[in-house]
């Protein structure tokens, strides 16, 4: 019986943090594409998706799901730590994005394939 509950605690817990992620991956998507919040699509083309226009500034965004999510917070709070001639602004640094609102976009992120 024991082991039963614990089976289903972890697998509630499991199902708990998918949804929590799944809801976080969402957040990032809506300020990545959000013209008043991150904006990101005005530089940056994601997941396939053909923009008209903006999203040709910046690098295509792909093979981002192998990059460690400190890599990815960095690069979006102060680009030139890492960049010192970057276009992109420091989204946390000049207090744009908040902290919770960049793990989200790291989220969504993280699914760019």
């Amino acid at each position: 019986m024991k082991k039963v509950l614990t089976t289903f605690a972890v697998v509630a817990l499991s199902a708990t943090f998918a949804n929590a992620n799944s809801d976080l991956v969402k957040e990032g998507e809506k300020i990545f594409n959000t013209k008043k919040i991150g904006n990101c699509f005005a530089c940056h083309a994601a997941n396939g998706k053909k923009i008209n226009g903006p999203g040709s500034l910046g690098p295509k965004l792909q093979y981002l799901s192998s990059w460690p999510e400190k890599a990815l917070y960095d690069k979006v709070y102060d680009p030139y730590t890492t960049n010192p001639i970057s276009a992109m602004p420091a989204f946390g640094k000049n207090g744009v994005l908040t902290d919770k609102q960049i793990k989200a976009v790291v989220a969504y992120l993280k699914t760019i394939k």
